[in-house]
């Protein structure tokens, strides 16, 4: 099971936007369809945050690339 602070992020204001808005596109969708709007998320936070990529997939629930 991968931990993840998906939910807490969708709430939080220093999350960029367009994170959120995916984030919050993902817990909308069916399981099935989730995936890529969670790696949508995962890109915004590694483009505009400068996170690495390996941490902003860990930090939506996705497992390293």
């Amino acid at each position: 099971m991968t931990f993840s602070v998906a939910r807490l992020l969708v709430d939080s204001e220093s999350t960029p936007l367009g994170a959120r808005r995916a984030l919050r596109t993902a817990f909308e969708a069916p399981p099935e369809e989730r995936l890529p709007h969670l790696e949508t998320a995962a890109r915004v936070l590694h483009r505009e945050l400068d996170l690495d990529c390996r941490d902003a997939r860990e930090l939506v629930g996705l497992g390293a690339p």
